[in-house]
């Protein structure tokens, strides 16, 4: 890759390792990633079962690391004392607020609640942020989500192992907490997930893992009424996982890696947020640093143009690679699944267009546009109306053509309909043939049954006549040796007899 314009030369939609010019940082997963003006920003993390406390930063123009030294701001008391190094973490969440880095939660010690810490890109300084209301507790695997200036933090695991599924709002303007109440049924207890907004409306998890299950489920948080729901999600399949990474792209929400403790997820996932269709972007190989646990996705700005940007993780082996996607734009003129104020205005656009169409024609011929008494200079007033009746007919034009469109939507979907209730038909005589087919078998089935009773029966019964004939024949043969034997008797006793006449004789 060529230096400052090597990012022309990417194709769309795959995932290229970059060339990297000098030392690497160490290895390492479970960090947190974020980029600020052409800079992929590296907190913390975990190696080899140590926590680290560094801040690396990748430029993206140079195509090189540089470790960013900071300083404890001891100036200011932020309420939970100050040190002196930047305390060292892992499983921890960091969003972009302005030119500082906030961090949530992850594995540190010396806190009782949860400790929303800061880093100063500008002045290399961080410290602690005091925070009130309602703190959460400490915890690990969480995520944090930017919404405005509001951070909504869901899920992760206590310092106990206990997992969690309570929503926590933080207002970045008075740094106050809240606990949400929700309703329905809310996501089971989880870490490791991944997060993302959709509008300014729609909270969305995915994923993650509890002690002993992996999760491949989506669930949805209105934020205006409050209420979970689980809605059915359609396209490819998508695996169980956890320790995968997330970003949003206008209406696309990218997933990356993760895995189940066993194999990593070597595919790169794209969901459409508007109507839940996941598809499959890049699949990698299945120990390649893209299929790994606890790696990090950000996206950047280079030349106006948005890349995405992965780093580090674990399948195996740690790494510390920096790969980069250039995503092609999507097309967003969707159908939308969820009811805003725009989706709402423009419904209500569509409504008025269709009701204009089933009203008279205008006809502009019959508006007297040259009575002078309608205007001290009735020239003026002329072009004044004629432009709003071009404009009028312009916007009935629109109108006209966006119920064109909306009648060719729905005669789509009628054809569609139509395919799946003549399938629907279809199955159903299949099942009912099928059903007719089984009930025939079990009969046969019976019958069966009941022909193998008798042949059991008759074999049982041939069994005793058999036997019985067997008894018979040793009855006979037994009668036949004594036959014999009394034959050879009286043969013996004949002969001697006449020996005897003979013998007197002579």
């Amino acid at each position: 890759m060529e230096v400052n314009n090597w990012h022309n030369d990417l194709t769309y939609d795959n995932w290229v390792p970059i060339s990297v010019s000098g030392a690497r940082p160490p290895a390492r997963y479970k960090h947190a990633a974020a980029v600020i003006d052409e800079k992929l920003y590296i907190v913390g993390g975990s190696r080899n079962g140590r926590h680290l406390s560094d801040v690396q930063v990748f430029d993206f123009r140079s195509l090189t690391w540089s470790s960013l030294k900071l300083k404890a701001d001891t100036g200011n008391d932020k309420g939970n004392g100050s040190q002196e190094n930047l305390p060292a973490t892992s499983g921890h969440s960091m969003i972009r607020w302005g030119e500082k880095l906030l961090i949530f939660g992850g594995k540190s010690r010396g806190y009782d609640t949860l400790t929303v810490l800061y880093i100063d890109i500008e002045t290399c300084q961080f410290g602690v942020i005091k925070s009130s209301g309602s703190v959460p507790v400490p915890r690990v695997g969480q995520s944090a989500t930017l919404v405005g200036s509001r951070v909504i933090l869901f899920g992760g695991e206590d310092m106990s192992r206990k997992l969690l599924n309570d929503v926590h709002v933080l207002d970045l303007e008075s740094m106050t907490w809240d606990i949400i109440k929700t309703l329905q049924t809310p996501p089971a207890p989880r870490y490791d997930h991944a997060a993302a907004m959709h509008g300014e409306r729609y909270f969305m998890i995915f994923g993650g893992c509890s002690h002993s299950f992996f999760f491949n489920d989506l669930h949805i948080l209105d934020l205006q009424t409050m209420e979970w729901s689980q809605p059915q999600s359609q396209g490819d399949l998508v695996s169980p996982r956890a320790g995968h990474a997330g970003i949003t792209i206008d209406e696309s929400w990218f997933i990356v890696g993760g895995g189940d403790n066993k194999n990593g997820c070597p595919e790169t996932l794209v969901l459409n947020m508007s109507n839940l269709v996941w598809s499959v972007l890049d699949v990698v190989k299945q120990k390649d640093p893209l299929s790994s646990e606890g790696l990090s996705i950000c996206s950047g700005l280079i030349d106006g143009e948005t890349y995405l940007f992965s780093f580090g993780g674990y399948n195996g082996k740690y790494s510390n690679e920096v790969f980069v996607m250039r995503p092609k734009a999507k097309n967003t003129l969707r159908p939308k699944i969820f009811q805003s104020p725009a989706a709402a205005a423009a419904a209500a656009s569509v409504t008025s267009a269709y009701a204009l169409s089933k009203s008279e024609k205008l006809d502009f011929s019959q508006l007297d546009v040259t009575n002078p008494k309608s205007s001290v200079n009735g020239g003026h007033h002329q072009d004044d109306v004629t432009v709003k009746i071009e404009a009028i007919k312009e916007e009935k034009r629109l109108l006209e053509l966006s119920i064109v469109e909306v009648r060719a939507g729905n005669s789509k979907l009628g054809g569609e309909i139509h395919e799946v209730n003549n399938s629907h038909a279809e199955l159903t005589k299949e099942l009912q043939s099928v059903q007719g087919q089984l009930v025939a078998e079990r009969s046969r089935c019976f019958n069966l049954e009941a022909k193998i009773t008798e042949l059991q029966k008759l074999l049982e019964s041939m069994q005793s006549v058999e036997d019985q004939v067997q008894a018979l024949r040793q009855k006979k043969s037994a009668f036949d040796q004594e036959m014999e034997h009394a034959a050879i008797v009286q043969r013996q006793s004949s002969g001697g007899v006449w020996r005897l006449f003979g013998g007197g004789e002579k």
